[in-house]
Order: C-alpha cells, then sequence, then structure tokens
C-alpha cells in the first residue's frame, strides 16, 4: 500500500480534532488522549449495538479505558494546578 493511501486510511479511521485550549504539552497529550478514549467508546458502543460485544463485555471495556484516561490525568497533573489564563 502506498504511504499516501495508508495516510488517508489513517485519517479516515482515526480522525483527530484540532486542539483549542491553552498550548502546553500536558494539554496536548491529555487532549490526544482524551479523543482517541472518545473514538474508542464509540467503536465499542457500535460493536455492541450490532451484536458482536455483550452489554457486560462492552461496560467493561468502556470502565478500563476511562480507568486509563483517569490514569493520564494524574500523571500528567491536568486539573491540580490553578489554572491561570494569560
Amino acid at each position: 500500500m502506498e504511504k499516501s493511501n495508508q495516510v488517508d486510511k489513517d485519517s479516515f479511521l482515526y480522525p483527530r480534532s484540532r486542539y483549542y485550549g491553552q498550548v502546553k504539552p500536558e494539554n496536548l497529550v491529555f487532549n490526544a488522549n482524551l479523543q482517541e478514549f472518545a473514538q474508542k467508546v464509540g467503536y465499542i458502543a457500535n460493536l455492541q449495538t450490532g451484536g458482536k460485544l455483550y452489554p457486560e463485555e462492552a461496560y467493561e471495556r468502556i470502565e478500563a479505558l476511562w480507568k486509563q484516561l483517569e490514569c493520564s490525568k494524574k500523571e500528567l497533573g491536568i486539573g491540580t494546578q490553578p489554572n491561570k489564563h494569560s
């Protein structure tokens, strides 16, 4: 597969939205993690709706993703410091 085809495919399957918040490395990383979380939750919900996953399994997968996102937030220190707008 050509590189441009792979890039197009990846852009379609894994879209990323622009970040409009305060530009700091930890915010950018958390934003990427949050977008990935949302995308995976969408896939899981669609699989469950389509009958490919049991509701309990879908719930467990989403719960695991949520715990990963919480851990990421804590490790990056998001929300622990007063928010100062420049």
